[in-house]
């Protein structure tokens, strides 16, 4: 009785409590230039479309921030690989992305080289059709993003970055070339 009248009390009290190790709240807005690429392929294809996503950013250090986001990227094959040659391959993806990830940055002014990963999962419906798979599905799958960038300026508050999203239930992985801007929060 004791312990869990203990218990009860630091369950009850730890909403009171504030995490004192985020530093700073921003958000970052990302628009880039979608593509979708299957891990097997004859033909070297890549399928191109949109991708959008925002971030609420969670400082921690100057040089570590966790990233929970949420995204889409709607990619579409226009039948024809890298070389402009007609195929029968393609590697598409319309779904909604939602995750959490890290990032290591170097904390410089102005040009500050970053690295994230992370876990996260996607929504929709995806199709990976090469001579080693044939995949049409919908629902839910995981992924694991992994991005390298930049961040720009003085405040680094401009995301210049590849941003990639592995989907292996599916054979593929989405991707962009993204550029995005950072909004601080204020607490006040």
């Amino acid at each position: 009785m004791r312990k869990t009248l203990i218990l009860l009390i630091i369950v009850l009290t730890s909403n009171l409590v504030e995490a004192q190790f985020i530093k700073e709240k921003s958000i970052n807005a990302l628009i880039g230039y979608g593509i979708s690429v299957p891990f097997n392929s004859v033909d070297e294809i890549a399928d191109s479309g949109f991708f959008a996503q925002g971030e609420l950013v969670l400082k921690v250090a100057s040089w570590v921030e966790f990233r929970p986001y949420v995204g889409f990227v709607l990619t579409s094959s226009n039948g024809k690989d890298l070389n402009d040659n007609p195929t029968n391959e393609k590697a598409e993806s319309k779904a909604f992305l939602l995750g959490g990830k890290a990032r290591v940055r170097a904390p410089i002014p102005w040009v500050a080289p970053y690295v994230e990963i992370g876990i996260g999962t996607s929504i929709g419906k995806f199709e990976t059709f090469t001579a080693f798979d044939n995949i049409d599905k919908s629902g839910m799958i995981y992924h694991i993003p992994f991005s390298l960038g930049l961040e720009l300026g003085r405040n680094n508050n401009v995301d210049i970055g590849f941003t990639y999203f592995f989907q292996p239930s599916v054979e593929q992985f989405v991707g962009a070339f993204a550029i995005g801007l950072t909004f601080p929060l204020n607490d006040k």
